[in-house]
């Protein structure tokens, strides 16, 4: 169950947006990403539309403030964590450099979204385990 809780949710997108580009339900040609998922009629009259590509971005935003939240642990768990995160956006990395459907924007801002939790899990784990320390026992305070 602790392993579980170290998976990186970020590899989530990755693994959808792997999914859409390789289903080939899309004719050649055609973004994918760029496909409407939902419209609605604004009181303004304004028309708003989302497309996929928007959609899977959100999630990945979703994912990170989880994973924010989730860099808030101490112990072995969230060490294992930070080094699996630390391997999806590795993978996000590679797949942007050498997979040619993974060079779009798209994926570059999930490939952001990756970097900003690896950043942000060891800061809040450091800055989390000095103010552990500066209120432990026996240093005075």
């Amino acid at each position: 169950m602790k392993a579980l809780l170290s998976l990186p949710l970020t590899v989530l997108p990755l693994i959808a947006y792997v999914l859409i580009v390789v289903s080939g339900r899309h004719p050649a040609g055609v973004d994918p990403f760029a496909a409407p998922v939902l419209a609605l009629d604004m009181v303004s009259g304004a028309r708003f539309t989302m497309v996929l590509g928007d959609l899977l971005i959100t999630a990945g935003l979703l994912v990170l403030f989880i994973e924010v939240l989730k860099a808030t642990r101490t112990g072995t768990v969230a060490l294992a964590d930070h080094i699996l995160s630390m391997l999806v956006f590795v993978a996000y990395l590679v797949a942007f450099l050498v997979f040619a459907p993974a060079a779009t924007s798209v994926f570059f801002i999930l490939m952001a979204i990756s970097l900003i939790d690896v950043v942000a899990g060891f800061s809040i784990t450091i800055s989390g385990a000095r103010r552990d320390f500066s209120v432990g026992p026996g240093n005075g305070h």
